[in-house]
């Protein structure tokens, strides 16, 4: 649903839903097209609940990726994405160093949905398993606390 600014705090049931998945994840994938050099309206919508109410996504680890039908793949999505999540709201732990972009999307898959690009397949299960690594890693520093967890700063825009 469209973020409305509830007073009681409180998110619609599929974002509870959703936000309880992530919750219980030890990472999160994020596969984003790109709309007009951004994020699709429902994802930028559904990550201003999670901001606004449980913020699920705080000090969990965040993978990037996307395709678009363009030559660019998702460049500029990943970039604004990559923004949003590092907001003080969000406060995620995104993968750094990792792009992951499939332009001519509508071209890149079989009739099985498969993609038919052998190359690009290696490249994606290369960053699947740097992003397990990565979430190994966060765990671990977190464990040993040396990772200071964000949700120690208790943003927020309100006032009182």
């Amino acid at each position: 649903p469209v973020f409305t600014q509830p007073e009681d705090k409180i998110a619609p049931e599929i974002v509870q839903a959703i936000s309880k998945k992530i919750t219980e994840a030890d990472g999160v994938i994020i596969s984003t097209p790109e709309y007009d050099h951004s994020i699709t309206a429902g994802l930028k919508s559904l990550l201003e609940w999670i901001s606004y109410t449980d913020q699920a996504l705080m000090d969990k680890a965040v993978m990037i990726v996307g395709g678009s039908l363009g030559s660019l793949g998702t460049s500029r999505a990943q970039n604004h994405l990559r923004q949003i999540l590092d907001s003080p709201e969000l406060k995620a732990r995104v993968m750094p160093g990792t792009e992951y972009y499939l332009s001519n999307s509508g071209k890149a898959f079989d009739e099985d949905g498969h993609l038919i690009y052998p190359e690009k397949v290696v490249e994606l299960e290369k960053h699947f398993t740097e992003f397990i690594g990565f979430v190994e890693i966060l765990a671990q520093l977190r464990e040993q606390g040396q990772l200071t967890s964000r949700r120690d700063t208790n943003f927020s825009w309100e006032i009182g």
